[in-house]
């Protein structure tokens, strides 16, 4: 089993642009999940298959009939954050930002910007906002959903971040130098360069 210097090695590797040891979901217990426990469970099992037919919907290029099943969902579980963060997709795929944006917004806050539909739903409207050149309020979703424990969020809050990609190409060019050491020229008599 990796130890956590292991791990911090392995996520240096792999995600060169994060500071060594900041391995995201390290001290995490279990996967990140969504708390569905106040909702009827016989209903929930219904409205996650009707979302499941949704995605699967969405994933064949049939939009209307995802909106369609996402909209039964919703209509179903209007409180449960997971069917705005999946229609949101389906109005992306349409154009439709504002919609997107929107539906977001009601996951995020129907999640309480906690668990797995919360985590997504920040990153998705933290793409919408770099698309709008939001980078400001981008970086504080991603920076969000990089503490529920998304890499991709995290490697994106490190681009929006000015003083973090600063420090990554300073270190960039000292380990440059480290690995190509500049050859001395040839010395005069005297010994002088």
């Amino acid at each position: 089993m990796a130890t956590a210097h292991d791990r911090a090695v392995l996520q240096t590797i792999f995600s060169p642009t994060t500071p060594f040891g900041d391995v995201p979901g390290l001290n995490r217990a279990e996967e990140l999940i969504d708390d569905d426990s106040a909702f009827d469970a016989d209903i929930l099992e219904q409205v996650k298959d009707v979302e499941l037919q949704g995605v699967a919907a969405a994933e064949s290029g049939d939009v209307p009939t995802a909106l369609e099943r996402f909209n039964q969902a919703i209509k179903a579980l209007p409180q449960r954050a997971s069917a705005y963060n999946n229609r949101a997709q389906t109005r992306r795929l349409q154009g439709d930002t504002a919609g997107a944006l929107e539906d977001l917004e009601r996951a995020i806050s129907l999640s309480e910007g906690t668990g797995r539909t919360a985590c997504q739903a920040l990153v998705q409207r933290g793409l919408l906002l770099r698309l709008a050149c939001r980078d400001e309020e981008a970086r504080a979703d991603f920076e969000q959903a990089a503490a529920l424990g998304s890499k991709f969020a995290q490697q994106q809050a490190v681009l929006l971040n000015p003083y973090a990609a600063l420090c990554n190409r300073m270190l960039s060019e000292v380990i440059n130098k480290l690995r190509n050491p500049e050859v001395p020229g040839p010395q005069d008599p005297e010994g002088e360069v």
